[in-house]
């Protein structure tokens, strides 16, 4: 299986140039590529920092990627329950992603990020 880097996603997700836009849909949608965990994390990034997109819609675009199986990732679950945090908290997407794997692998965060703490002592 193929890997995409968020230059692909973004294009795909954005559909904002003439000429790649079109590519990265060809690839996403007739090969099988997986999105390394590292490439979501900077897609995420580059939406709410670059294009100010709002984090529901974040959440929503990127879940219908993994839920539509239009890319595959290692530990979906988890990358999953992440966004969800994501989009209905003000933590930084890593800090959720942290949370997500507390809550569907069970483990331990070791952090002195208060809200970070206090989100993973509610589970």
């Amino acid at each position: 299986m193929s890997l995409v880097d968020a230059n692909v996603v973004l294009r795909y997700l954005l559909d904002d140039h003439a000429e790649l836009s079109p590519q990265a849909a060809k690839i996403l949608e007739h090969e099988q590529v997986s999105l390394p965990i590292e490439v979501a994390c900077e897609v995420v990034y580059v939406l709410q920092k670059v294009y100010a997109v709002e984090r529901e819609v974040i959440a929503q675009q990127l879940t219908a990627l993994i839920t539509d199986a239009v890319v595959q990732m290692e530990k979906p679950r988890v990358f999953l329950r992440a966004l969800e945090c994501y989009s209905q908290s003000r933590l930084d997407f890593v800090d959720c992603l942290l949370w997500g794997r507390h809550v569907e692998d069970g483990q331990q965060v070791f952090t002195f990020d208060k809200k970070l703490e206090k989100l993973m002592r509610e589970d």
